[in-house]
């Protein structure tokens, strides 16, 4: 566990200096230079392909839940979920990488599944800095020194932070929507109302009401499904697609994490001082060194207006960007082989 005395260790906080740069050469791979990726088994429902049984280890705060695919010695590639989802939007995605020799690690979020706080004195903090902390936690726990970052919402905030602070543990990273590092400052201007539209539940997890629907079973159930509905418009999922992730919503912290993070971006909720040193480097909006690949989804409410062009200045190192026609917000489960090829051609930028 890091203690409250050596956390500042873990992202260089101490030092007061920005982490240092990964120097990484402009490659000229290209999608058409590199191994192609298969295309995923085709099934409309997705699920087709599951994990084996998950393993657990200490990391940080956390017991921290994992599925884990692929060579053990193969270059490492963590693949981080987003709300209101679970490592299940990769079962495709990490077969197929896996098919590709890579070492592929998806761990539940904090407050989600298997993953479990190690002590019941622990803030239920899900401000965005903590997340972070807890995937370089993981890779300690792992002794992954550096691994290929990919993430669609709250895992593409989470790998774009630890690649902004930490660039020499990402090797490479893959973004659904671009920079999501949360400015706070920012989040307390009005968007367009369409725009607000899409965000409704941010406004409900704000309300007292909000948070009691998050801890009734059937009320999550349904509130969770109707934001799969209507941010993954074209997705034809069934059922049991649904009810496979949703079991990872039973996790006893998961309204209070859900909660605390997107009453914590309105700045509705304090996060913890130990990490407001890092919330000051992030609130600088600080640009990302590693190769990168973003990717933009057509039919995802949240994807920005512009696309790349909202985000590219945020990005140093080699970088490519696509959008996927057709596609909603839960990029990997709606188009695995066009994530995993996202993952493959940034291993090689």
């Amino acid at each position: 566990m890091i203690s409250r005395r050596s956390f500042g260790k873990v992202l260089g906080v101490g030092a007061g200096a920005a982490a240092a740069g990964l120097t990484v050469p402009h490659g000229t791979a290209t999608a058409a230079t590199v191994a192609a990726v298969p295309a995923a088994p085709a099934a409309a429902s997705g699920t087709a392909a599951s994990f084996p049984p998950v393993k657990q280890i200490r990391a940080g705060v956390l017991d921290v839940g994992y599925a884990e695919l692929g060579p053990a010695h193969g270059p490492v590639v963590i693949c981080l979920h987003g709300w209101p989802y679970d490592i299940h939007s990769y079962a495709d995605v990490a077969g197929l990488l896996a098919g590709q020799g890579y070492r592929v690690i998806v761990p539940y979020l904090r407050g989600h599944g298997t993953t479990r706080f190690l002590s019941e004195r622990t803030f239920r903090n899900a401000q965005q800095s903590a997340i972070a902390l807890d995937v370089i936690a993981l890779m300690d726990a792992l002794k992954i020194h550096r691994a290929v970052l990919a993430g669609f919402d709250w895992g593409s905030r989470t790998a774009d932070i630890v690649a902004a602070l930490r660039p020499e543990r990402c090797k490479a990273l893959v973004s659904v929507s671009g920079y999501l590092v949360t400015d706070r400052e920012a989040n307390l201007k009005p968007l367009a109302p369409k725009a607000e539209l899409a965000w409704w539940y941010q406004y409900y997890f704000a309300t007292e009401r909000g948070r009691l629907a998050m801890e009734d079973k059937t009320l999550r159930h349904d509130l969770t499904r109707l934001v799969w509905d209507t941010v993954s418009p074209t997705w034809d999922f069934d059922d049991a697609t649904f009810e496979r992730t949703a079991a990872a919503f039973d996790n006893p912290d998961y309204a209070a994490i859900v909660v605390h993070n997107y009453r914590w971006r309105l700045s509705l909720a304090d996060g913890e001082r130990r990490y407001d040193g890092l919330e000051k480097r992030l609130a600088a909006r600080p640009v990302i060194p590693v190769p990168t690949v973003t990717l933009d989804a057509e039919r995802d409410p949240f994807t920005a207006p512009g696309g790349a062009a909202a985000y590219r200045d945020r990005f140093t190192g080699p970088y490519e960007h696509r959008t996927l026609p057709g596609i909603g917000h839960n990029v990997p489960q709606e188009a695995p082989a066009a994530f995993a090829q996202a993952v493959v051609d940034a291993d090689h930028l």
